[in-house]
């Protein structure tokens, strides 16, 4: 019976695919190198549960082989195996007008921006919610017929689906009574009890796949404000400091980056400045 380590490196029983240190450390290095996250000891079960529906899907019987074969997938096939890679390994935890806080300080940073074009980019769009929250939040601030553009970007093509339709259950957390009619119609039929953003919002947001790990990022001009919320948790140091410095080089003098509540970026002032809760100014 095949065996997977546990977070003490002991083994532990399974049923199905035979799981070792070796290819856990070897998937750690994979998705590292591809995607800047840094796995720690901690998540063998988690590497195990949502990789091994990729084995199922591919008939791989062991991850061995399924780590040889995507290291040697070529071509359409392999750019498409890695994409299903990342998606596994990436945490999508979301919900409309998260830390709200910030979606209260974005109101009066935008309010003097009134009438001019504004760039927003959110770097973890995941299923839409938190860019969804933001155009509602631009909507209210600064009229439905504001200069608004905002870039939603994500590195799992399966939440990127998700966020483009802009269907989410009718008792989504997050949303009030005012903004489910204002922002959003109601399915009937088939489709009651589920919601649906309404095109006049979407029409601001431009939701594309984005890796940050990527040397060049293709976005348009500088951005006034930019949310990386929650995303810095998964990088290493070096990391955080090669994604600040890119971040830093997108955004307009003395724009807006908008981090996770356990995000501290103090050790980069040469790039950014605390400015409120969570909240950083470029220098």
């Amino acid at each position: 019976m095949p065996a997977v380590p546990s977070a003490s490196g002991a083994e532990v029983i399974d049923h199905e695919f035979s799981f070792s240190r070796a290819d856990f450390d070897r998937v750690r290095e994979l998705i590292y190198k591809h995607a800047g996250i840094s796995l720690h000891d901690g998540k063998h079960a988690m590497v195990y549960s949502r990789l091994s529906r990729r084995l199922r899907e591919t008939g791989h019987k062991s991850f061995a082989a399924y780590l040889q074969w995507l290291e040697n997938a070529s071509g359409a096939e392999g750019t498409q195996e890695w994409q299903e890679f990342v998606n596994c390994l990436t945490t999508n935890l979301t919900s409309f007008f998260r830390e709200e806080h910030h979606f209260h300080a974005l109101t009066d940073d935008l309010k003097p921006l009134a009438g001019k074009p504004v760039r927003i980019w959110c770097c973890a769009a995941s299923t839409g919610e938190e860019p969804y929250s933001i155009a509602i939040t631009c909507s209210e601030a600064l009229g439905s017929n504001a200069q608004m553009q905002i870039v939603a970007s994500d590195i799992d093509t399966n939440v990127l689906n998700t966020a483009r339709r802009g269907v989410y259950n009718a008792d989504a957390r997050g949303l009030d009574s005012t903004r489910l009619k204002t922002f959003f119609m109601r399915g009937t039929g088939g489709n009651s009890g589920r919601i649906r953003v309404k095109p006049e919002l979407q029409r601001w947001i431009d939701f594309k796949s984005l890796n940050l790990m990527d040397a060049q990022w293709s976005l348009g001009e500088p951005f006034h404000i930019v949310f990386c919320r929650n995303v810095m948790i998964y990088f290493d140091p070096p990391t955080q400091r090669k994604v600040l410095e890119r971040i830093h080089r997108v955004m307009r003098p003395n724009g807006l980056l908008f981090v996770g509540h356990s995000e501290n970026f103090t050790d980069s002032r040469d790039l950014f400045r605390l400015r409120g809760k969570t909240i950083y100014e470029r220098v």
